[in-house]
């Protein structure tokens, strides 16, 4: 008697777990995979930012006035410097094109360059929709949508405020990002504000 009243119970429980599995109960206790957030990319730091067409560099050889000064990328992603030549600087680091410089000089008639580059500019960024005034700002480190959106002037009264359009610099198709956590901002990127439907 005692083994049946076991085996019910157990039978029993057994039903229990599967009816919650079906009904999606058992779905809620554990957190698959797929219901993860996707993390948005970090915003670079000077140090490890890539340098791409329109940035502006800072050039500084030590006792060459006439080398030192600030310079373009042009959009062929080249820089050129006096006694270096014509350089590829897009997608190196500041310390990467420092390398290519001091290694061009050396080549030529100065001896032991030391080099340092850092960022002057970066290129700017675009925004456009719903927005007071939009057009192309300049980029600073640490920019998010929400910055973006207050240097334009603001949202207009027709925006969509909770989602935005993105492309970031180089990628040939938008991203649709929501706006309820801090969206970082890249240069050369384009933003559009959507309107919203009443």
């Amino acid at each position: 008697m005692r083994q049946r009243l076991t085996g019910i119970a157990g039978l029993s429980l057994l039903f229990t777990l599967c009816l919650l599995t079906a009904c999606g109960v058992g779905a809620r206790l554990t957190s698959p995979a797929s219901a993860q957030v996707p993390t948005l990319p970090a915003a670079p730091s000077a140090a490890t930012y890539v340098l791409g067409p329109n940035d502006r560099i800072r050039l500084k050889v030590y006792g060459e006035s006439d080398i030192s000064g600030e310079y373009e990328i042009d959009a062929g992603g080249q820089v050129s410097i006096p006694l270096a030549g014509h350089l590829n600087a897009a997608g190196s680091t500041t310390r990467q094109l420092e390398r290519a410089i001091t290694s061009a000089l050396s080549k030529g008639i100065v001896r032991d360059p030391r080099v340092n580059v850092e960022i002057a500019a970066y290129r700017p960024y675009y925004i456009l929709g719903e927005v007071k005034k939009s057009g192309e700002y300049p980029y600073r480190l640490g920019l998010t949508v929400l910055d973006a959106v207050a240097s334009a002037g603001g949202f207009t009264y027709r925006a969509n405020e909770n989602k935005v359009y993105l492309r970031r610099a180089g990628a040939g198709t938008e991203e649709i990002l929501a706006l309820d956590a801090p969206v970082p901002v890249f240069p050369g990127d384009n933003i559009r504000v959507p309107e919203r439907y009443f």
